[in-house]
């Protein structure tokens, strides 16, 4: 019985996306790093031997990916560890006296993350399941060889601030329980938007952080906020990449799939005025999408930018996955990252 079902999820997948008329792969910026030992996904019995049409049909998520691939969707992730002499502050924006910061727990992760075994395993997530690789590994990444250190009882717990497309993705359900096992460390996960992540890290509730928002990133550097471990170049180690993806209705109304390029696409969702649900939320992914919009609309991330464009520009203020349940129920454009939409979808439109 387990393996019909699992037939049926893969037989799910494949029509969800065939709906779309996708590819079978994006093109890569750069040349993804996939472990020699990954295999290829199985492929799946024909429809009419596992279940009926009827039945499987019934089960397809309708949001599907129209835009990809395009050079302005690269979506990149960096680790940077937080300073512990940085000049926190609370909500507010007082000063946080006496944070203590496990700068030898955040180097421990970083580095592993970095490793040989940490990279090929973040590289190869997925694959088995999709059939395709969910994130790509920098050319010039940076990789350490450093030896990691086990975990004592003032330096088990790690606190990460993270984005939650690495979370709603599965990749650090995948990555985390293996390097707690393997040192005895035990990684406490705030996931947000990276805004809300940087934010929550300036307040000294982090030990480091993964992000995807270069200029955020930056910002953050350059206030104190991080630091350069031992055996690094530089505090923002960026090291690995997927695509964000633009999806909507199979019926795509907009026509974003024949757009020249994803800003094409952009001006005929809002020429259209067509329904599209934004995260809102200073994420890496609302960031992307305020960039790919006509300028002459002159959306930003403030709610008086939009007040005329209500009717059609939802902003959630929300998580990747939710805004993906939204956009399923409305019959709505979004923009997300591939690896969680691609998981949006074996969970038939569920998200936890």
């Amino acid at each position: 019985m387990k393996k019909i079902v699992s037939l049926i999820l893969a037989l799910v997948m494949v029509f969800a996306l065939a709906a779309c008329g996708q590819s079978a792969a994006p093109k890569a910026a750069e040349t993804p790093a996939p472990a020699a030992d990954a295999a290829p996904a199985e492929e799946a019995a024909p429809a009419e031997e596992t279940a009926p049409a009827e039945e499987a049909d019934a089960m397809v998520v309708d949001t599907c990916i129209l835009k990809e691939a395009d050079d302005a969707m690269i979506n990149n992730y960096s680790l940077l560890a937080v300073n512990p002499e940085a000049p926190f502050v609370d909500a507010d924006g007082n000063a946080v006296e006496d944070v203590a910061v496990n700068t030898v727990g955040a180097a421990a992760l970083i580095n592993w993350l970095l490793s040989e075994e940490g990279q090929n395993l973040a590289a190869n997530f997925g694959f088995e399941e999709y059939g395709e690789y969910l994130f790509y590994l920098k050319d010039e990444r940076p990789i350490s060889t450093a030896e990691i250190p086990a975990a004592t009882e003032e330096t088990k717990k790690i606190r990460l601030s993270t984005t939650t497309s690495v979370n709603d993705s599965g990749l650090l359900g995948f990555l985390l329980p293996i390097f707690e096992e393997k040192y005895g460390y035990d990684v406490e996960v705030y996931s947000a938007g990276t805004g809300k992540s940087i934010a929550n890290a300036k307040m000294g509730n982090a030990d480091l952080i993964l992000v995807h928002s270069k200029k955020q990133e930056e910002a953050f550097i350059e206030e104190g906020f991080s630091c350069v471990i031992d055996g690094m170049d530089t505090e923002r180690l960026n090291w690995m990449y997927n695509y964000f993806v633009l999806c909507g209705p199979s019926a795509d109304p907009a026509g974003v799939k024949d757009a020249a390029d994803v800003k094409a696409a952009f001006k005929a969702i809002a020429d259209g005025k067509y329904t599209f649900i934004s995260r809102g939320d200073g994420s890496g992914t609302h960031t992307k999408e305020l960039s790919l919009w006509p300028e002459d609309l002159g959306i930003t991330a403030e709610a008086e930018s939009f007040k005329d464009y209500t009717e059609w520009y939802i902003s959630a203020n929300t998580g990747m996955g939710a805004c993906l349940v939204m956009a399923e129920e409305m019959g709505a454009y979004i923009l997300t990252d591939k690896a969680t939409f691609l998981t949006f979808v074996a969970n038939d439109g569920v998200m936890g």
